[in-house]
C-alpha cells in the first residue's frame, strides 16, 4: 500500500502460522517458520506475531482447529497490530483458503502463493516472467472458487470473451485462464528452442552448474570465480535468470552457470515452469554443490536439493559439496554435566568435518566467500574435475596439460 503523503509504500504486518505433527516437531516448525519469516521479508512484509498448534494431521477446513483459528481472528481484529495478511507455512486448498478468509475477513496467503509473489518480484527478463507467469495461473486454476474478480478485466490483446450459453462465470474465468496458460507454454516453447541453440552453439567446452538451497552464496562465489558481478542480495531468490559465464582457470576454459536456489516445499509448478532454466542443471557435466554450514538445518537444506536434483535429472554427475559461509559458523558448548548426546548445534567445525563429510575427500571443501578463504583451494579442486572431463574431448590437449601446466 502506497503512503500518498510520503510517496512511499507502507510494509503490511504479517501473521504467520503453522503445525506441529507427527512429522514434524516444535523445533523444526520453529526453523520453518523462520524461513517463512524471512520469505514474508523479502516479500516486503513485516513478521509480528507466529501462531503454532499441534495436530496430527492439518484440518481439512481450515487448516488449524477451530480454536486457533478463533485466537489469531482475535489478534487480527485488535487495531493497534494492523495485520494485512496471515500467511500458513504449507499449502492451502481451495476450501481452506475460503474458509479462512471467511472467518477472518482479511487477505490470507499459503507458502506456495507467497514464493509466487517473490519470484514475479525478482522475475527480470521476458523468460523468466513467462514462467513465473504460467505458475501463477497454473496454481490458480483450481482455486477459482475463491475468486471474486472477473478475469475479463485481466485478459490482453484487445477484446473481450463472450459468454456461451448457460456459461457460468467461474466457467469463463476457467476458459481464460486455460487460454492463458496455453498462451505461455507455447511461448516458453519458442524460447526452449532459442536456448536449445544458445546452448549448441556453445560447443564442447565442460560445463559447471552452481547448485544449492537459496541464499547459500551463489552468486557470491559465481562472482569470485568468474571475476564479473553477478547481482547478489540477503534475500531468498535474489536471482531467477541462469548465468552463465566463461571462465578460466590457469590455462583451462570452461563454462560456469550460476542457477536458481532451492527450497522445502518448492512449488511443483515452480519446477514445471522452470524446466528450461533448469535445463542448465540437467546438462551440466560437474556441479558445485554450495551449502550454508553455519545455518542450524544445513543437513537438511542438502537432502532437499539432492531430492530436487534427482527430481531435474536422474544421471548422477560428479559433484563438489562446497560448504560455504565458515566465518557465519558457531556452536553451542555442551555443559560438562549435561549426558544428553550432542546436537548439531554443540559441534564445533572441526568435529563436523571428522563426521561423514570426512568420507568425501577430495570432493568436499570448507571455505568463506565473502572473506575469500579456500577460494584458491577451490580453484584447484575445480581445475582437476573440469579437466579430467575436458582431456576426454580434446585428447590432443593433453599433451599440453602434462608439459606446459602453469606452475
Amino acid at each position: 500500500m502506497k503512503d500518498f503523503i510520503t510517496n512511499e509504500i507502507k510494509k503490511e504486518n504479517a501473521v504467520l502460522a503453522g503445525l506441529i505433527t507427527p512429522d514434524q516437531n516444535e523445533e523444526r516448525v520453529n526453523e520453518y517458520l523462520d524461513e517463512l519469516a524471512f520469505l514474508a521479508e523479502t516479500a516486503g512484509l513485516i513478521p509480528i506475531k507466529r501462531f503454532v498448534q499441534r495436530l496430527d494431521i492439518p484440518n481439512t477446513v481450515t487448516f488449524v482447529g477451530s480454536g486457533k483459528l478463533q485466537e489469531i481472528e482475535n489478534y487480527v481484529k485488535e487495531e493497534e497490530n494492523e495485520v494485512g495478511v496471515v500467511i500458513f507455512d504449507d499449502e492451502l486448498s481451495a476450501r481452506q483458503l475460503r474458509n479462512i478468509e471467511k472467518e477472518l475477513s482479511i487477505r490470507i496467503m499459503d507458502r506456495t502463493s507467497l514464493i509466487l509473489d517473490i519470484f514475479a518480484m525478482r522475475a527480470q527478463t521476458a523468460h523468466a516472467k513467462a514462467q513465473v507467469e504460467l505458475a501463477q495461473y497454473q496454481y490458480l486454476l483450481p482455486r477459482l472458487t475463491r475468486m471474486w474478480t472477473h478475469l475479463e478485466r485481466q485478459r490482453g490483446g484487445g477484446g473481450t470473451i463472450m459468454r456461451g450459453p448457460g456459461e457460468t462465470q467461474l466457467e469463463t474465468d476457467r476458459r481464460i485462464i486455460l487460454d492463458k496458460i496455453a498462451r505461455l507454454k507455447q511461448e516458453l516453447k519458442d524460447i526452449d528452442k532459442q536456448k536449445t541453440v544458445q546452448r549448441k552453439n556453445r560447443g564442447k567446452l565442460v560445463r559447471v552448474a552452481l547448485v544449492g538451497y537459496t541464499n547459500v552464496g551463489k552468486s557470491t562465489l559465481m562472482t569470485l570465480l568468474s571475476k564479473s558481478e553477478v547481482f547478489a542480495e540477503n534475500k531468498l531468490f535474489a536471482t531467477l535468470d541462469t548465468t552463465v559465464r566463461k571462465v578460466t582457470i590457469e590455462n583451462l576454459p570452461f563454462l560456469l552457470t550460476d542457477t536458481v536456489g532451492f527450497i522445502r516445499k518448492l512449488p511443483t509448478h515452480l519446477i514445471e515452469s522452470f524446466k528450461s532454466t533448469l535445463d542448465e542443471v540437467r546438462e551440466a557435466d560437474i556441479l558445485i554443490h554450495i551449502v550454508d554450514i553455519s545455518h542450524p538445518a544445513f543437513e537438511e537444506q542438502i537432502a532437499i536439493v539432492e531430492k530436487t536434483l534427482f527430481e531435474i535429472d536422474e544421471t548422477e554427475k560428479p559433484t563438489i559439496l562446497v560448504f560455504n559461509k565458515i566465518d557465519a559458523f558457531s556452536h553451542v558448548p555442551k555443559d560438562e554435566d549435561d549426558l544428553t548426546p550432542k546436537k548439531r548445534e554443540n559441534y564445533t567445525l572441526d568435529e563436523l568435518r571428522q563426521t561423514w563429510m570426512q568420507k568425501m575427500n577430495e570432493n568436499c571443501l570448507f571455505i568463506s566467500a565473502k572473506e575469500k578463504t579456500n577460494i584458491d583451494s577451490l580453484k584447484e579442486m575445480i581445475y582437476d574435475k573440469v579437466k579430467e572431463i575436458h582431456i576426454t574431448r580434446f585428447p590432443y590437449n593433453d599433451f599440453l596439460y602434462q608439459h606446459y601446466e602453469v606452475e
